[in-house]
């Protein structure tokens, strides 16, 4: 089976196994899933959703974080780690949304670059969730899973270097709930620690699995 062949089968598989919405409960607002996604860099999803249900009622928009005070705004986030520097490229990201994009935030992937705070892994979940121009969202899931299923060396670890070997093995239209999968199927089957490999339904499929199985 080619990488290309034994991707496809595992899209075709986690279709039939595991949701595929977004973790980050954003209400599909392209502004509301940037603050988000920034937040959530070493913070769990659970936290992010806590923390952004009270902080949307205090800044509704790119306008109202944008001129905000510094200091409320850290205080506002400080649950999700890093907060300075957080509530700073929140700040910043929201200021150049308005005065540059007209309160709107772009789908192009330079200038997602371009705003504070925003690498590829969250301009790939933008881009893909709220533009429908797909994208891989190389997170810790998507790194760890595909790793074990042998689409290069468990070892690898850098995020972009994983988007550029997935890219062309997971159809466009495919990668943003592939992505999503990933996530839901990390947390409940294939944990880093712990990975639930017997029943696991990718397991015919893996690598790791496949070599551990034959060293017992």
């Amino acid at each position: 089976m080619t990488h290309k062949e034994k991707a496809l089968e595992a899209v075709r598989i986690l279709k039939e196994h595991v949701r595929a919405d977004c973790a980050l409960e954003s209400g599909a607002d392209p502004w509301k899933l940037l603050v988000m996604a920034r937040l959530s860099a070493q913070c769990t999803d659970a936290r992010v959703n806590a923390v952004c249900a009270e902080l949307f009622k205090k800044y509704k928009n790119a306008a109202e974080m944008a001129a905000c005070d510094i200091h409320e705004l850290e205080e506002a986030v400080k649950s999700c780690g890093l907060y300075r520097t957080k509530a700073a490229n929140l700040k910043a990201m929201s200021e150049i949304i308005i005065s540059e994009y007209g309160g709107e935030v772009p789908s192009d992937m330079d200038a997602l670059l371009s705003l504070p705070g925003v690498g590829r892994k969250i301009a790939n979940l933008i881009r893909g969730d709220l533009y429908g121009l797909g994208g891989i969202v190389a997170d810790t899931h998507c790194i760890r899973i595909c790793g074990r299923l042998g689409f290069y060396p468990e070892t690898l670890k850098d995020a972009v270097k994983v988007e550029k070997i997935l890219d062309p093995l997971i159809p466009k239209e495919e990668q943003t709930e592939f992505c999503h999968r990933i996530v839901w199927f990390g947390r409940d089957v294939c944990s880093a620690r712990s990975p639930r490999c017997q029943g696991c339904p990718l397991s015919g499929l893996c690598d790791h699995y496949l070599a551990a199985s034959h060293t017992e």
